[in-house]
């Protein structure tokens, strides 16, 4: 079963708006936020790929925190970056530097910023594991009020690509096929919508439905 982080940042106990799911995809990164008065450095960079709610795991972090957050990091001017992370020194107040990846993949050209990131701890958010997708997929269905049955989370969960962008696109197209067409959510829609989207592969490997 997915869970939420409920101790001791006392985070959000049931899906919503602003609860973020912790699966082993991510519990890593939710425990090293959760225990910041235990990093090697008052900064840490969360990193992970867009729309995998590393923003919100941010704003969450902030909040109970009292630390700084500095979204897109990877676009902000470096010596701004290198002034936050000393100040977060100076005042012993954490800062959370949010980007799509680490250095050296995030290429930092001032010598004295890319030290101090590479001292820093990173918390990385992985692709969705199965509990994971099968969670969004529920969620998100749901939120549109959509009844996606369980076989359908399933079928789905074996083919979408692994990434949380993928299953995003994948409720939306079938949110807007229903919409048109007034038709019931099935696995027959599913399979014709999103292999005309391009999300899933047109030649499927064997199928039990």
């Amino acid at each position: 079963m997915s869970s939420q982080i409920a101790l001791p940042l006392g985070w959000p106990a049931r899906p919503r708006d602003d609860a973020f799911l912790v699966t082993p995809s991510n519990e890593r990164a939710a425990h090293i936020l959760e225990h910041w008065g235990s990093w090697p450095t008052m900064t840490a960079l969360l990193i992970g790929p867009r729309k995998s709610g590393r923003s919100l795991l941010a704003r969450i972090f902030a909040g109970r925190s009292g630390g700084t957050v500095i979204d897109n990091a990877e676009t902000a001017p470096e010596e701004h970056l290198f002034h936050a992370w000393n100040r977060a020194q100076a005042v012993r107040r954490p800062l959370l530097l949010v980007a799509d990846a680490a250095p050296p993949a995030w290429a930092v050209t001032l010598p004295d910023l890319r030290s101090r990131l590479a001292a820093s701890i990173v918390a990385e958010i992985g692709p969705p594991d199965d509990q994971l997708t099968a969670t969004l997929l529920a969620d998100l269905f749901a939120r549109r009020g959509l009844d996606a049955r369980p076989d359908l989370i399933e079928w789905l969960g074996a083919r979408l690509e692994r990434s949380h962008l993928a299953v995003l696109r994948a409720v939306d197209a079938l949110d807007q096929e229903v919409l048109e067409t007034r038709k019931r959510l099935s696995i027959p829609l599913a399979r014709a919508t999103l292999t005309a989207a391009g999300l899933i592969a047109g030649a499927e490997r064997s199928e039990h439905t």
